[in-house]
């Protein structure tokens, strides 16, 4: 089994996880709370060592998966419906999909608002001035409200790099002097 193999399975089941979560939820008109319980799960997984190894460690017995997982979603108060997800998971050694499962319900919740998700990286933070007046332009070229996901990555020296489903915008300095320098090596 290669590498893409096993993240399509991955992605296939937590798409399957994600769209039955997604319409309990929306059903109970409930997609805000689960918006907020989905950027609280994202914190815990990027502070927390512990809780990610206790997603992917096989170690792990799945009794002590699951009474581990519910102990801390009942502990950062997810909602019912996630609750039992998570508990569902770890019945099925099926956790290592959690990443997975909140990206996609962060995707179905976008489709839903009505919103595109702008992937954009900068040398520098953007201020929130500036967060608000790059989403107003993509909003004005996509016809959509678009929700700025952003990132700093300072070997740009400056500029942007936006993406934007298949489309990218790059305008950082980093790939200007790249493409220079590739004009240059052709000429000499």
């Amino acid at each position: 089994m290669d590498v893409s193999e096993s993240a399509s399975i991955s992605s296939g089941i937590a798409e399957r996880y994600a769209t039955a979560v997604f319409g309990i939820v929306k059903e109970a008109k409930n997609l805000a709370k689960l918006e907020s319980n989905l950027d609280d799960l994202t914190a815990a997984l990027a502070d927390s060592a512990d809780l990610r190894d206790l997603l992917t460690s096989p170690v792990y017995s799945r009794e002590a998966q699951e009474a581990a997982i519910t102990a801390v979603a009942k502990k950062m108060k997810l909602i019912p419906s996630m609750q039992n997800v998570l508990g569902l998971m770890a019945q099925k050694r099926r956790l290592f999909v959690v990443p997975h499962m909140v990206t996609r319900l962060r995707e179905m919740i976008a489709e839903e608002k009505g919103e595109v998700t702008a992937d954009v990286v900068s040398a520098k933070a953007l201020t929130a001035t500036q967060s608000k007046k790059l989403a107003e332009t993509l909003k004005a070229k996509v016809g959509s409200d678009v929700k700025i996901n952003a990132t700093v990555d300072e070997s740009l020296i400056g500029g942007l790099v936006v993406k934007m489903g298949s489309k990218m915008i790059d305008t950082s300095i980093r790939s200007k002097l790249d493409s220079l320098q590739n004009a240059m090596k052709e000429v000499g």
